[in-house]
């Protein structure tokens, strides 16, 4: 059975695998304090159906709870251990049933077991939030291995602690014209790519919000991070196949383990 990817924007995307619906860090808005979505129409109501949600981290951007607030009742919600103390809204949403998870900890929803795994990025609410919560990327176990990284520098271990994966759902730039620690960028990213070694890669947060009024401001950072990882990829890790979805389009990726 294939496994399916479909790319919403910034981080949101689905898997779909053993007739199981993954989505990734919903963000359903047009506009976010000082973000205006810029390319791809907001994602349409069929985005929001998921058997079950994986929020990384809690920056709004990836956490953002009128998004969340939408999700069908019942919906199962993986979130940071520490997300609900650190995020009040979430406490809210007592239609969804809502488990805190730290790195190692596994969840199994029909054929799937989702596991979660270290990243390295800031896991506090920010700008000045006080509680701290572990930042997470997912791995997702079916007909396939999908790692979702959330949003993640590079580290050393990175290959052992996510572990043997076919399809790697990747971050390859930002919203803004500068990427601090904690953050890939497209060189970044295709480092990571050659230390994972997957079959297939999609590349995902870049493109879709950018600051009102900087339109000016390196905007080659806003349009160039997908194409740009597609090229230093293919040095990189000129095994893997990569994917260069646009907003909304999707991938059926046939896994032979």
């Amino acid at each position: 059975m294939p496994v399916e990817i479909t790319w919403w924007g910034h981080a949101t995307c689905t898997v779909t695998d053993s007739d199981v619906r993954v989505l990734t860090d919903p963000l359903f808005a047009r506009r976010l304090a000082h973000l205006r979505r810029r390319r791809g129409a907001v994602p349409p109501p069929q985005a929001r159906h998921a058997d079950v949600v994986l929020v990384s981290h809690l920056h709004a951007d990836h956490l953002h709870v009128p998004s969340l607030a939408t999700l069908a009742p019942g919906t199962r919600l993986l979130v940071p251990r520490g997300a609900p103390r650190a995020v009040p809204g979430l406490r809210r949403l007592g239609h969804l049933e809502i488990r805190e998870v730290a790195p190692g900890d596994e969840t199994v929803i029909g054929g799937l077991v989702v596991r979660a795994v270290p990243a390295r990025h800031d896991g506090r609410r920010l700008p000045v939030g006080p509680h701290r919560s572990p930042a997470l990327g997912y791995v997702v176990e079916g007909e396939a291995r999908t790692y979702f990284a959330g949003d993640t520098g590079l580290f050393d271990t990175m290959a052992e602690e996510v572990g043997p994966v076919d399809v790697a759902l990747l971050p390859v730039g930002g919203w803004g014209p500068y990427l601090g620690d904690g953050h890939l960028d497209a060189g970044r990213a295709a480092q990571a790519l050659a230390r994972l070694a997957p079959r297939s890669a999609v590349p995902v947060h870049y493109g879709t919000y950018w600051p009102i009024g900087m339109d000016a401001v390196r905007p080659h950072e806003f349009h160039t991070p997908g194409s740009e990882f597609v090229r230093l990829a293919s040095v990189a890790a000129p095994e893997v196949a990569v994917h260069l979805l646009g907003h909304g389009e999707s991938v059926r990726l046939e896994v032979a383990r």
